[in-house]
């Protein structure tokens, strides 16, 4: 009786309260990893910081720093820790986000899309705050940086993102009817991809029957593009980072369709078992 109908909205009208709800869903997002949003992002970069010392540590003690490119090691070992950190993040955060049977979607503006992109927006913002305040600090405290081609290097990041976000939303369509079998999927991706990401080391100087080992993996292609971007000494010959941009296509595809099917028989008790 009371209950007013909704007008209609133009594209331009409904494009910003999409921006709009997409935005505080990000900040809300972020705040869950932490109540203070600095706090969230100084716990990012400390991780960030520790795992560029204890490589650091490893490839000093190990004498392994002759099998990276000619150039500054320190570029040498973030190009590779800084697009393995977004790409586990973003996988992260995507699988995370919420589902058709969260509280969240009661509110009728909220859906699970806008759930995803907040989720996958939230992850990238903070990696890259990380980067620019991390290297902003190695310029400025060590020496100056030099990146060959930097509007390339930080594609490679954004696309290393992407490919995290793809393979999230893979995973977080099949979360609801397989939840242990995906969190045991997940952490053994995560883990092998310390080794299987190619961050320490470069594809130009594997054997050929060690590089049909790493081959198959995006990640291995956009770290090795990456360095390609950085170094003007290093020319990638045995990676393309076209490859895991399709090879993101066709998981987003094949996520959007797993997460339509999912939420179309969402049930309540699903919350009970994430």
């Amino acid at each position: 009786m009371f209950q007013s109908s909704r007008k209609p909205k133009g594209g331009l009208s409904s494009a910003f309260s999409i921006a709009e709800l997409v935005y505080h869903s990000v900040v809300r997002s972020v705040r869950k990893q932490h109540n203070n949003a600095f706090v969230a992002i100084a716990m990012n970069i400390m991780q960030t910081v520790l795992f560029l010392a204890a490589f650091y540590l490893m490839f000093s003690i190990l004498g392994m720093r002759g099998a990276a490119v000619r150039g500054d090691f320190l570029i040498y070992l973030m190009t590779g820790i800084f697009l393995y950190l977004t790409h586990i993040k973003a996988m992260g955060a995507v699988m995370g986000s919420e589902g058709p049977a969260s509280p969240m979607m009661q509110h009728a503006p909220m859906n699970t899309i806008i759930a995803i992109l907040s989720s996958a927006v939230g992850a990238l913002y903070i990696q890259v705050l990380s980067l620019v305040i991390v290297l902003f600090a190695y310029h400025v405290a060590w020496t100056p940086i030099e990146i060959e081609q930097p509007v390339e290097a930080f594609g490679m990041l954004v696309l290393s993102w992407f490919t995290g976000c793809a393979l999230g939303l893979v995973m977080l369509a099949m979360k609801p009817w397989f939840p242990s079998i995906v969190a045991l999927i997940a952490m053994v991706y995560q883990r092998a991809n310390m080794l299987a990401s190619g961050k320490m080391f470069v594809a130009n100087t594997l054997p050929s029957y060690m590089l049909a080992m790493f081959d198959w993996n995006p990640l291995f292609h956009i770290i090795d593009q990456a360095r390609g971007f950085a170094f003007i000494n290093y020319n990638p010959r045995y990676s393309n980072w076209e490859y895991a941009f399709w090879v993101s296509v066709v998981c987003i595809m094949i996520g959007l369709m797993g997460e339509f099917y999912t939420r179309k028989h969402a049930s309540l008790s699903w919350e009970a078992r994430r």
